[in-house]
């Protein structure tokens, strides 16, 4: 008979641990690349929530913001009743000048524009100004639209405000006056002039004619025709050439003073050289009062126009004073 040798079964368990241990291989690599990924996953998140969240605003910055933008106002007049321009913004402003500084031409030319409304030279009264009650009492009213003068359009106005010179009890209460500006939220525009020996010319030839009254027996501040203004600018003053010096110097500090004074108040300084040689100003004061760019005009002749030497008298020792020192540059023409 033959005899048939078979090989012998492997063992089932042997397969099976083979099995097993392939099986605990495969599950140890994939928990371990998806340990990586989450790991990624969760950097990336913490990234991008690092550059989601933003650092908190600088106050500086929100501060320099506010000041661009003026405080709008819904006054309620006691005299008339504003109609349909009830729910129209006003804004607050007032102009602190110095006598012949330009300031009632520029007042003309913001009265040119269809929405302001700038009443004119208020606190020249010493009524209006003999304490600060009657100061408040003067600005509510102002304020309210309840000022009225040929220059007011309080129905609809959208700026309303007036020109203050400094020597008309500003720098007196300048502390209960500011307080006023910054709670009221009215909006400064200093005008000044920078060549303050034009401005001395001007002053001493407006004193004169208050007394002379060149014009056919009347005096005038400000003209509208180049016949009233060459008249005007026919007086040629004598300027103290002993005393000049100190003179500017007082109404130079009189302008730093101010500016010290009113600096927590919204405010921007314009010059009365810019406004003749740059077009662009006006419309900076514009957008400073939160207004519509328009066009402005004024009516007004400039009265002393041309160097300075064909307006003064003694010229020769003004030059002599002033060669030399700070105030040279005034000696020049400036436009």
């Amino acid at each position: 008979d033959t005899v048939i040798v078979k090989s012998p079964r492997k063992s089932p368990v042997f397969l099976r641990t083979i099995v097993l241990l392939f099986g605990i291989v495969c599950g140890i690599y994939i928990c371990t690349v998806c340990l990586r990924q989450i790991n990624t996953v969760s950097k990336i998140k913490t990234q991008n929530l690092q550059v989601i969240e933003s650092p908190s605003p600088d106050s500086n910055i929100l501060a320099q913001l506010e000041a661009r933008i003026p405080t709008l106002h819904y006054p309620k007049p006691q005299t008339f009743s504003r109609g349909e321009c009830i729910q129209n913004p006003v804004r607050f402003f007032a102009i602190l000048s110095m006598q012949r500084s330009g300031s009632g031409w520029f007042e003309t030319l913001l009265n040119s524009h269809i929405n302001i409304s700038s009443n004119g030279e208020i606190f020249c009264a010493m009524d209006r100004r003999k304490n600060i009650s009657t100061i408040m009492q003067t600005l509510d009213r102002v304020y309210k639209l309840d000022w009225f003068n040929s220059a007011s359009k309080n129905e609809c106005s959208a700026a309303v405000g007036f020109k203050w010179m400094l020597n008309q009890g500003l720098i007196e209460y300048h502390k209960e006056i500011v307080e006023y500006f910054n709670y009221r939220g009215v909006s400064v525009v200093f005008l000044f002039r920078r060549n303050l020996l034009r401005r001395m010319v001007s002053l001493l030839a407006n004193s004169h004619d208050r007394y002379a009254k060149l014009l056919n027996g009347t005096h005038k501040s400000h003209v509208h025709s180049q016949e009233e203004a060459a008249a005007l600018s026919s007086y040629k003053p004598i300027i103290n050439s002993t005393s000049l010096i100190s003179d500017l110097r007082e109404v130079e500090m009189d302008a730093v003073k101010a500016l010290e004074y009113f600096n927590s108040t919204r405010h921007m300084v314009v010059y009365y050289e810019d406004l003749i040689t740059n077009n662009t100003k006006l419309n900076d004061v514009q957008e400073f009062l939160g207004l519509p760019r328009k066009e402005l005009t004024s009516r007004q002749v400039k009265i002393h126009k041309g160097p300075l030497s064909d307006f003064v008298k003694n010229w020769d020792d003004v030059i002599k004073t002033l060669n030399g020192t700070q105030y040279e540059r005034f000696l020049q023409a400036d436009y």
